[in-house]
């Protein structure tokens, strides 16, 4: 709902629908018969042109987004408001739009898709919820014309209905679990669920674990299945979680009770079947929360607060003497081996900004390696060790780590040290990528991005 989105930050007001074509055509499309057998390619290459108009938009991808769009005669764009303000706009905007339209971040989630191909020409009704970088949502049905040029399904036209929630709906976060292609810049939703889930790590056997209020959950990506996963007595974890190289254990970060420490926070790590059962606890000071495994399974690293600093530490997966690793005054955070054993990558605000770091197994040789203006954090190695993913604040938070706030995943190229942005700025922060979260393959990576009602 691109146009839309521009368009709302100048003009109040609910959106009414308009016919784009007569009220027959529109019968037409609301009552079109299953897709036939030879149109399930030509729909699938629709709903990801859709998919990706609405992303390269939100990133400010003009170029990408062109490509999207057909310039023909008959091609606009109509929206109006209900005081009655009729915007009514040649295609060609899409494809060269003014400074200052596209890049306002977000997701676009589509529903509800209800087609009619008619050889080079389709129609496209769907349902959209369009979720701003302040977590704030706007609904719409929108109708799509689109034309084959060349082989290639592009967009000519479109009409959008804006609507309000209906006010007796009462929720509060919604979250949205996704997947972003590395090369293809391609995200996929794989669940919408009203509630608050967090940190998803991806097992080789396609599915994702996640937390959510104390609780971890299996997540099937192909089912959509969500079901819990038995942490016997840990029923308070929080979003530090793992899976072991062999993918046959869970660590996972429990508020520990019992123990006899006076913070507030008593937060231990503890190893776990992956397919659930009784916690066996790991660390034995507090707080301390996970963040990555040694490639050969045999050490944990973590961060941990003692004498009132933060910094990071690793441990025998059998228990033991913890090792610290840095000193520095200010916060070092999120440990993670890389895949080959060498290093361990990290943020930190010893610089007196929140950064991406990289040190030897041991502590020495520490190595900055993120300077701009971003609030960087949790450094994720791909499985073969080519990138860094991680999320980058879009302003200065100091050391917090907070929920709600405007943030992006970007990518390092570990040879080059080239980053660029995989995702738009969304609505996100704590919760969105705390953990390791990349498909086995290296190819992909979950997160999760939010919306407030």
């Amino acid at each position: 709902m691109k146009i839309f989105l521009h368009l709302q930050r100048r003009f109040v007001g609910k959106y009414q629908w308009i016919f784009l074509g007569s009220c027959s055509l529109l019968l037409t499309i609301l009552t079109s018969p299953p897709l036939a057998a030879q149109e399930a390619k030509d729909s699938l290459e629709i709903i990801k042109l859709l998919e990706k108009e609405g992303q390269t938009w939100r990133m400010g991808d003009k170029g990408g987004h062109a490509d999207c769009w057909l310039e023909r005669p008959y091609g606009r764009i109509m929206v109006s408001t209900a005081d009655g303000n009729t915007f009514n706009l040649p295609s060609k905007t899409m494809i060269s739009p003014p400074p200052g339209m596209m890049g306002n971040g977000g997701f676009a989630f589509h529903s509800n898709y209800r087609m009619k191909i008619d050889g080079d020409m389709a129609w496209v009704n769907h349902d959209e919820v369009s979720v701003d970088i302040y977590g704030k949502t706007s609904l719409s049905h929108e109708i799509r014309l689109l034309e084959r040029w060349n082989n290639t399904w592009k967009l000519v036209g479109q009409s959008i209905h804006s609507y309000s929630h209906n006010t007796d709906e009462k929720m509060d976060t919604t979250s949205y679990i996704q997947t972003v292609d590395i090369e293809t810049g391609s995200i996929e939703t794989v669940l919408t669920i009203n509630d608050h889930f967090e940190a998803p790590n991806w097992h080789p056997d396609n599915y994702l674990i996640l937390n959510s209020k104390g609780r971890l959950y299996t997540l099937d990506i192909k089912s959509k299945q969500l079901k819990p996963l038995d942490t016997g007595f840990a029923d308070e974890c929080n979003n530090d979680h793992g899976i072991s190289p062999d993918n046959k254990w869970l660590a996972i970060s429990h508020n520990d009770r019992t123990d006899p420490s006076t913070k507030s926070y008593k937060s231990a790590i503890y190893v776990l079947p992956i397919g659930g059962g009784t916690p066996r606890k790991v660390t034995t000071k507090v707080p301390s929360y996970w963040h990555g495994w040694s490639p050969d399974g045999k050490r944990l690293a973590y961060c941990a607060e003692r004498n009132g600093n933060y910094d990071i530490y690793t441990i025998a997966v059998e228990g033991g003497k913890e090792k610290r690793l840095t000193s520095a005054e200010g916060l070092d955070d999120g440990p993670e081996y890389s895949p080959d054993g060498k290093y361990i990558y990290y943020n930190s605000y010893k610089s007196g900004h929140m950064h991406l770091w990289r040190m030897d197994t041991d502590g020495k040789n520490q190595e900055q390696l993120t300077f701009d203006e971003n609030s960087n954090w949790f450094p994720h190695p791909s499985p073969d060790g080519k990138w860094i993913v991680y999320i980058a604040y879009t302003s200065d938070q100091k050391q917090d780590h907070l929920f709600g706030k405007q943030v992006k995943l970007r990518l390092m190229n570990l040879e080059s040290r080239e980053i660029k942005d995989i995702t738009p700025v969304f609505f996100g922060g704590q919760g969105t990528i705390n953990v390791p979260s990349w498909s086995p393959d290296s190819k992909k990576v979950a997160f999760v991005s939010y919306s407030i009602n």
